[in-house]
């Protein structure tokens, strides 16, 4: 299933830092898919396919990628996952998976983020690093702090359990990733 994906993913996305975030993403939706016991290889195509349109059709975004995921005969539930992780659809996220994206998607990119400014980049992050950068408002200020942790509540999850999560899932999605050709951070 993630060679469809991604198959598909690199026919609507050429830009490499796209491309990084939908990895990221990825690797965020995989290590909750172990953590609830769902299929894996379907929760981390959602989060590969999460933003299959922003890059050719940005003013029609998730609604174009929904329409190229149902031509692809993609399912309901991960379907409405990714219309609903954009607010301005008013999509209920009414499932686990939506859920998590939602609380994925910019929380898995902030931590990429953190981990760029870092001599050894994701090895050896802690939450600490994280949280440091998460207070510090000049840093990536661009990403609204109250949206991440809004996300977090609604998944009904613990803020540091979360980001330690998605820091473990990363440092092993990185080591997939170069084998792969890719890197989160080079």
């Amino acid at each position: 299933m993630r060679e469809e994906a991604l198959t598909l993913l690199k026919k609507y996305t050429k830009s490499e830092s796209l491309l990084k975030h939908a990895f990221a993403v990825e690797a965020g939706m995989r290590a909750y898919a172990k953590k609830y016991g769902e299929d894996e290889d379907r929760w981390a195509a959602v989060g590969l396919l999460h933003d299959i349109d922003y890059e050719m059709y940005p003013e029609e975004h998730p609604l174009k990628g929904v329409e190229i995921l149902e031509e692809e005969g993609y399912d309901e539930e991960f379907i409405k996952a990714i219309k609903g992780h954009a607010d301005y659809t008013d999509t209920p996220r009414d499932s686990k998976m939506a859920k998590v994206l939602y609380a994925v998607d910019e929380f898995a990119s902030f931590i990429v983020t953190v981990a760029l400014v870092r001599p050894t980049k994701l090895g050896g992050m802690k939450y600490k690093s994280v949280k440091k950068k998460f207070k510090t408002k000049a840093f990536a200020e661009a990403i609204d702090r109250e949206h991440l942790e809004q996300s977090v509540k609604e998944l009904e999850e613990d803020f540091v359990e979360h980001v330690n999560l998605l820091i473990n899932e990363l440092q092993t999605h990185e080591e997939f990733l170069k084998k792969e050709g890719y890197s989160l951070v080079e």
